[in-house]
């Protein structure tokens, strides 16, 4: 039988998520039906753009090494098969264990890996070892006979019929003729909206810096001049990064006085940066601690069963009134569950108590306060997620000196929490947090959540309050934060921040109501946090040719509560992406990750945790191998290189694969040759 053929666009960790799933499920196809898989991106495969080797040693993950793995366990629920693997702290603790080992280039990353510990939190050069070494393992598991191309180039262009071969169109002029194309494409840059597109014209008139949302790792931040005045608009992870890259990215140092204070010494070559944002403070930060007490049987109240009985009606939900009070109860559950585990000396009646009475009440009850002020006589014990959600809401401050020592009383007393195992009821909440997205995809998929809640709640609120508690930086980080606050170098603006242009004065300016009447006035600005994803405005090629012709769907949610346009690629349950020219789901294109309407289902994920990232993959993976199983034995046709340039192509140049032939004789299995790196194929 001639190969089934697949092009996957994007080679990243998502990618090798569905290469590990292809093999995991290789059994759907008929046997005797060699596979071959076209990977398609100009970074390396495994690590692709964002965990890229290739990036300021500065950079951090925000996850421990022991919550980060790219394998399915006992937890997840899937169709096809389980295929455990280790976490990146157990790969780095003796990678040469774990064929197919190549001990990586780099000496840092490798003494890195050497000296990581569970708890720590890794660069992210130390977990694009760990995502190259995935890739392998992925490879290597697939079916013998399979061929894997790797292209490092960029995609331009998807053509064929619903019912035939596609053809995927690389920049290098290259023409790949498929069964089916898998859109994995990861974070993407967008071109920017109006507003911003206005501020930049505003910074070229005036000799002026605005850098508009952009991925820090890719930034060039070298017009930012020593000692010039920027506002830094956001204060997430992007803000965290930027910030490192600005400070000890320019020769600043920390150093820690003999009273463990951490100060910081100057280069003289930084910026002085105002930071402000909605909330005024950064990224709660992660705990650096472990559960003290057993793991919560999470979900209780947000589980499978009170999804199908908020979707039983059929009536329209709302996030606020339906959704919402469930998830919160869930939170509540595994805050308390640990709580009343590991500290039960800080609450005052028995577990089985509380529980049985905490399952009763709703949350938004004076039964649920009287419940919990009953139980847990410290206040500071207690859940309160809209006390989190503003810390900043309704204080006013007489001076900018008086917000900055509030700020900094605010993250020293976040960072000291996060790092007692005395509060580990906080990673309790955070588990149940996590848990919540395995039941959202369904709630999303009935089409029942109204425009305007998808609007203002889920895409809006929801998803801020959720980075801003569960996705901060290393306790660390803030700790350094601290140390240019005392230094002068970061000084906050608070929340609600405004910024505006003086087209008179030809300057930037930010102001607070947390310190009314104050005024900061800086010469450049930069937009701190990521770019959205969006078709409309997106910066690749691939999907802008695919919009501009109309092939594929953009989500858009309308009723009488308003339409909501996100800017995400629409696609099915299994990953087919919805077609115009179809009437449905196309039946030989899928796309999966940050690009479509599944929204933030994540490439890696924490252990154990039953990640819908995973499940998703699966069922992709199964998808996809049912189509190729049934695709006629016939020829592909040839596809002619094109005569002409094609229009919208990118400058990466190509890397005319070469193949590598098996080694037969390795009882461990198939294994791809070290070259695959270079933009080889492995025959297997």
């Amino acid at each position: 039988m001639r190969p089934a053929v697949l092009v996957v666009v994007g080679a990243g960790p998502r990618a090798t998520g569905l290469l590990e799933r292809l093999a995991a499920n290789a059994p759907v196809l008929p046997a005797g039906r060699p596979l071959h898989v076209h990977l398609v991106d100009p970074h390396p495969p495994g690590a692709g753009r964002v965990w890229r080797h290739d990036q300021s040693p500065l950079l951090r993950m925000n996850s421990m090494a022991e919550d980060v793995t790219l394998f399915t366990d006992e937890r997840s629920t899937l169709d096809g098969p389980v295929r455990p693997g280790p976490s990146l702290a157990e790969w780095a603790a003796d990678p040469s264990a774990h064929p197919p080992y190549a001990p990586p280039a780099d000496p840092a990353v490798a003494a890195e890996l050497a000296a990581l510990r569970p708890t720590g939190f890794p660069t992210r050069r130390a977990q694009s070892a760990y995502l190259d070494w995935c890739f392998r393992r992925a490879v290597a598991d697939l079916p013998s006979g399979t061929v894997v191309t790797v292209h490092r180039d960029t995609a331009t262009a998807v053509t064929g019929p619903c019912d035939g071969p596609q053809r995927v169109r690389l920049a290098g002029g290259t023409v790949l003729t498929a069964d089916a194309v898998v859109l994995t494409l990861g974070h993407l840059d967008a071109r920017p909206d109006g507003p911003h597109r206005e501020l930049s014209r505003f910074a070229a008139r005036h000799g002026r810096f605005h850098l508009p949302p952009a991925f820090s790792a890719d930034a060039d931040l070298d017009p930012v001049r020593p000692g010039e005045h920027v506002v830094l608009r956001g204060m997430g992870l992007a803000c965290v990064d930027l910030v490192a890259l600005l400070t000890s990215g320019r020769g600043g140092r920390f150093r820690t006085a003999a009273d463990g204070t951490l100060a910081y010494l100057p280069s003289g070559r930084e910026p002085v940066l105002h930071l402000g944002s909605r909330r005024g403070v950064p990224y709660h930060s992660k705990t650096g601690y472990r559960l003290q007490g057993p793991p919560a049987p999470l979900p209780r109240h947000f589980d499978d069963a009170a999804v199908d009985a908020l979707l039983a009606p059929g009536r329209p939900l709302d996030f606020r009134r339906d959704l919402w009070p469930l998830m919160a109860k869930e939170i509540g559950f595994g805050h308390y569950h640990e709580l009343f585990h590991a500290h039960p000396g800080r609450t005052a009646v028995p577990w089985e108590r509380f529980l049985a009475a905490y399952d009763r009440v709703g949350w938004y009850t004076p039964e649920r306060e009287r419940l919990v002020a009953e139980a847990v006589p410290d206040p500071a014990d207690r859940l309160d997620p809209d006390a989190l959600d503003r810390p900043l809401a309704g204080l006013s401050f007489a001076s900018s000196g008086e917000l900055q020592e509030h700020v900094r009383r605010h993250v020293a007393a976040d960072v000291a929490r996060r790092t007692d195992p005395a509060h580990s009821a906080d990673l309790g909440a955070f588990l149940a947090l996590l848990s919540l997205y395995g039941r959202l995809p369904r709630v999303l998929a009935s089409g029942l959540l109204t425009a305007r809640s998808l609007a203002e709640d889920l895409d809006g609120w929801w998803t801020g309050f959720f980075n801003f508690l569960a996705s901060g930086p290393p306790p660390f980080r803030l700790q350094e934060l601290l140390a240019l606050s005392r230094a002068g170098v970061v000084r906050f603006l608070g929340a609600d921040v405004r910024v505006a242009a003086d087209e008179d004065a030809g300057v930037f300016t930010a102001s607070s109501p947390s310190v009314p009447g104050h005024t900061v006035t800086a010469t450049a600005l930069v937009e701190a946090y990521l770019p959205r994803p969006t078709l409309r405005r997106t910066g690749d090629p691939l999907l802008r040719s695919l919009h501009r012709a109309g092939a594929v769907t953009e989500e858009v949610r309308a009723d009488a509560t308003g339409t909501h346009r996100p800017g995400l690629l629409a696609t099915a349950p299994d990953g087919r992406v919805l077609d115009p020219e179809a009437g449905g789901p196309h039946p030989r294109r899928f796309a999966l990750g940050a690009p479509t309407d599944a929204r933030s289902v994540a490439a890696f994920a924490r252990p154990r945790t039953d990640s819908p990232g995973f499940r998703q993959n699966d069922t992709a993976a199964r998808a996809l191998l049912r189509l190729l199983a049934a695709v006629p034995d016939t020829p592909l046709p040839d596809t002619p290189l094109p005569d002409t340039p094609l229009p919208d192509t990118a400058t990466a140049a190509s890397t005319a694969p070469a193949v590598v032939p098996r080694d037969a004789a390795d009882p461990a299995g198939p294994r791809p040759a070290s070259g695959v790196h270079a933009g080889a194929a492995v025959l297997r």
